[in-house]
């Protein structure tokens, strides 16, 4: 994966079409910033945010970032994710994605005594004043390669 790639997934149709853009992405991959833009076709009934729309803003990017960094040494697949709506989204809505080296250190050193296990990381949707409209816990996959 390389930084193009990501930029580019702004025009994949489900994205597209749900008024999901990729906002910002650092250069080393490690920070991702993406928007739920509010369109009326992205709406419920009630004319707050589809949760599906929300869902699918927040499905690939742990992932994703983690096999950018780490596919050479372990495989890497998004296993779960469970969201918790606390407040109606009645605005575009944002999404922040970070790693830090020490995130990259801990799974390493897990593995060093495990074959395989679950990191979990919560994602904390928001609209523009701060306010958590949704939590989405992620679990992704890691397991070592077979030598």
């Amino acid at each position: 994966m390389n930084n193009l790639l990501f930029r580019l997934w702004n025009f994949w149709p489900p994205f597209l079409g749900a008024g999901i853009k990729i906002e910002s992405i650092s250069k080393d991959m490690l920070q991702i910033r993406v928007r739920l833009k509010k369109r009326f076709w992205n709406g419920n009934l009630v004319g707050t945010a589809y949760g599906g729309s929300i869902f699918s803003m927040v499905d690939p990017f742990y992932m994703v970032m983690l096999l950018t960094h780490l596919k050479k040494e372990f495989i890497i697949w998004d296993k779960s994710s469970s969201v918790r709506f606390r407040k109606p989204g009645t605005t575009d809505l944002f999404a922040e994605f970070e790693l830090t080296q020490k995130d990259f250190d801990d799974i390493r050193e897990k593995m060093k005594t495990e074959e395989k296990f679950d990191w979990e990381r919560m994602v904390l949707v928001k609209d523009p004043a701060g306010n958590t409209i949704a939590e989405v816990n992620k679990v992704i996959h890691i397991r070592r390669k077979s030598v």
